[in-house]
């Protein structure tokens, strides 16, 4: 069966790659016992004999065994491992068998038996083989798939490959946070052991590694309860030097080739809740269905809070004590339990591992059963008992959504007077959603939403202000602008936003907007005070540029050197006339921009 000419099976051309752009390939019905077809590379039929089990057939690169007899058309038997009875193992897309059985094998389903019918050019040639197969002769090959192994190459070098010997549960695989529960035992060539866990396995963190730098590449690959034969090269095991007897582990010669049986039990996900590795959530019991908390959701949880040296400082719903129950979102816990939390599904069982930022900062508290320290990391067992989701907008009526807005707009207004200027901006965002533009609000519901959404987006602007995210209040007030184009609260405050980032001309242009609205308006006449002593430093700067860039043309000219003085006694006078501005200014120069016109409390 096997020869050294047979074509490779990556040389064939898929009859597919000659499809005209955009045209649909409709897959052909299955095969029924006794039916012949042609598959899709020329050359080759397949006739089906027995039916096979299971819906999935090996890929090129894995590691299949069968049973084959190969005749001619004539009936003359030219080879058959049913005679030698023992089955052939092959790796398939490395030539090890022609080509043409290789296309025919990878259709097949698991214990399926079929004949193939393959060309000479899929078979053997022009060359024949060895006298039992004349040239340019038709084979033909009666093929059963007993079983096949997924070989994969783990480090894409050749030097870890894993034959999968047992396939494991779920799709998920351990990420590089995660605590894996994994059995193993080591072997070098010549049948040695010198490496093997306790029955129960050993539990380690991924990123920490263990034994050798293969085993954490392969256990990153692998599904819950898989098990696996890994073929390790030094590079990935121990090196050209070796390892000495240490800590259970046997001597390790150089340059040694280690043959792993691997398998992972199982792992404990472990999550980067704030990206920033300051708050972790280790899953120790998955949770029910794929629901979690949303922002306003009202939580109930039991947990026991240590510190990191194990003093228990709180407990709830710990035998028979009352659970703790809560709205997230809403600062009424620490937010790394907070944050945590609402990733939670109902049932979930966790550890959480909080740094200080997140949890009681750097000053000492004292809790119901110890004091923390300051700048402590804590530690949470949490169990999320059940939850209730606060209402989508897609839930509400119409009524539900304006008076959900008005509730959350009141909500950031109450923030926002207490210097909460992030939580407030969410708070509005929010009460906009409910309220954005709807066709199934109707006329008087829409200029009630339309009201709410107006005054949602200044708030929202005076607190980008405030955070300095001054691309982000010229957004909002440009929404208000949209649909109300003298509205001089957004003019204002457009206007503070882009003198905040030297915008000058446009500053202007919403100032004299908002004067022609409103021309009494004292806030916005002092913000062009301001504006206009922005201007004047603006162009005393673009002056005395102008002037070093030509000074070198005219340095020997009396006159212009005149024509400078007195442009150097003006420019004095315009630097005394600024500081006059300067003392007129509304000192707050050092604290983000005063958002003016405080928020609306419709």
């Amino acid at each position: 069966m096997a020869s050294e000419k047979a074509t490779n099976v990556t040389e064939i051309e898929d009859d597919e790659d000659d499809e005209e752009p955009g045209e649909v390939i409709e897959s052909a019905p299955p095969l029924k016992v006794g039916e012949e077809r042609d598959l899709t590379i020329s050359g080759l039929k397949k006739k089906l004999l027995k039916l096979g089990h299971g819906w999935e057939t090996p890929e090129l690169g894995y590691e299949v065994t069968v049973h084959y007899v190969g005749t001619l058309l004539d009936g003359t038997k030219f080879d058959s491992t049913r005679d030698r009875d023992e089955p052939l193992t092959i790796k398939l897309g490395h030539g090890e068998v022609v080509c043409g059985l290789e296309h025919g094998i990878i259709t097949m389903k698991k214990e399926e038996i079929a004949l193939f019918t393959l060309s000479p050019e899929l078979g053997y040639g022009v060359a024949g083989r060895h006298g039992v197969v004349p040239p340019n002769s038709v084979v033909q090959f009666e093929v059963e798939l007993v079983s096949w192994i997924i070989v994969v190459d783990v480090s894409k070098d050749g030097g870890i490959i894993k034959k999968i010997m047992e396939k494991g549960g779920r799709i998920e695989q351990p990420s590089d946070l995660d605590q894996v529960l994994v059995k193993y035992r080591v072997a070098l060539d010549d049948g040695t052991i010198v490496a093997e866990t306790p029955e129960e396995g050993v539990e380690f963190y991924v990123k920490d590694g263990h034994l050798c730098p293969a085993l954490r590449k392969a256990i990153m690959t692998m599904k819950r309860g898989e098990k696996a034969k890994l073929v390790v090269r030094p590079q990935y095991g121990f090196g050209e030097e070796g390892r000495d007897a240490s800590n259970g582990v046997h001597s390790i010669p150089p340059g040694s080739i280690l043959n792993i049986d691997v398998e992972l039990v199982s792992f404990k996900p472990v999550i980067d809740i704030t990206g920033d590795s300051k708050v972790f959530k280790k899953i120790l019991k998955e949770g029910e269905g794929a629901v979690i908390p949303n922002e306003g959701a009202t939580v109930t949880i039991s947990y026991t809070a240590r510190l990191e040296d194990g003093t228990i400082f709180e407990k709830k719903g710990i035998h028979g004590e009352q659970p703790l129950e809560f709205i997230t979102d809403e600062e009424q816990v620490i937010a790394g339990l907070d944050r945590a939390v609402a990733t939670m599904k109902k049932g979930e069982w966790a550890i959480l591992t909080i740094h200080p930022d997140f949890g009681f900062g750097s000053s000492e508290v004292r809790r119901d059963l110890a004091v923390i320290p300051p700048s402590s990391n804590v530690v949470y067992e949490v169990e999320m008992l059940d939850f209730i989701k606060e209402k989508e907008p897609w839930e509400m009526s119409n009524n539900e959504k304006i008076e959900a807005a008005r509730r959350k707009k009141e909500e950031g207004n109450l923030l926002f007077n207490t210097g909460k200027y992030q939580r407030a901006e969410k708070k509005y965002d929010k009460a906009a959603d409910y309220v954005n533009e709807d066709e199934s609000f109707r006329d008087d519901e829409q200029k009630l939403a339309k009201q709410v959404r107006v005054s949602c987006w200044l708030n929202g602007a005076a607190c980008s202000l405030k955070l300095n995210d001054f691309l982000g209040a010229i957004n909002l007030c440009s929404k208000v602008l949209d649909i109300e184009f003298h509205n001089v609260k957004a003019l204002y405050r457009r206007a503070q936003a882009y003198m905040e980032i030297a915008d000058l001309i446009s500053a202007e242009l919403d100032i004299k907007k908002a004067l022609e609205a409103d021309p009494e308006n004292r806030e916005v006449k002092l913000i062009q005070k301001n504006l206009k002593q922005l201007q004047a430093e603006s162009d005393k700067r673009d002056s005395k540029l102008y002037m070093n860039m030509f000074a070198h043309m005219t340095r020997d000219t009396p006159l212009v050197t005149k024509k400078l003085k007195v442009g150097e006694a003006e420019d004095d006078k315009t630097d005394g006339e600024v500081e006059a501005m300067k003392m007129e200014k509304v000192a707050d120069s050092s604290a983000p921009p005063d958002s003016g016109m405080g928020v609306d409390s419709f």
